[in-house]
């Protein structure tokens, strides 16, 4: 089967606006992302779907990263009954939650807005590592590296929804 025959990508391409819309949601929460991925459609292929995402994630200005960014949970505390963030956050041991917790408001009270990384794949001690090492940054530069940890997690997010046709969330 190739990647435009997914029963995912298909029900994305021939869904109504308002019903594509809800579906994207799930990958973000991003109203212009949602808005722009919605009028590129259909997408003849997976890759051409992840190619508009990164597209459009790059255009999103400081005000919808805010909005994209409030629609993640801090690392070391998953949305209580959402098995996505759970998923995502599966390499976070018990016992590094309140320290994550802790740096991250701290991270929070610097910039202004949750701690944003791809989790899937990394272990908390890698997002511990990584958000000592964020914490520090200009606003400027968090802000680029915020973007891209987005357009990853809104990667893998789409991959689920339309190779595999899962809801996200």
């Amino acid at each position: 089967m190739t990647s435009s025959a997914t029963p995912g990508l298909a029900r994305l391409n021939s869904a109504e606006g308002p019903e594509a819309a809800r579906l994207l949601r799930e990958v973000c929460v991003s109203g212009a992302w949602i808005r722009e991925l919605v009028a590129g459609r259909p997408y003849p292929g997976v890759a051409e779907l992840h190619a508009a995402s990164d597209a459009a994630t790059a255009r999103l200005t400081p005000a919808d990263l805010d909005e994209a960014t409030a629609g993640h949970p801090p690392i070391g505390r998953p949305t209580p009954g959402d098995p996505t963030s759970a998923r995502e956050q599966g390499g976070v041991r018990e016992e590094d939650r309140a320290e994550l917790l802790a740096l991250n408001l701290a991270y929070q009270e610097r910039h202004g807005h949750v701690f944003l990384i791809c989790a899937t794949g990394r272990t908390g001690e890698q997002m511990l590592a990584a958000l000592k090492e964020r914490i520090s940054h200009d606003p400027q530069t968090e802000r680029e590296i915020l973007r891209d940890e987005l357009g990853k997690i809104n990667r893998i997010r789409l991959a689920r929804l339309v190779e595999r046709g899962e809801e996200t969330r």
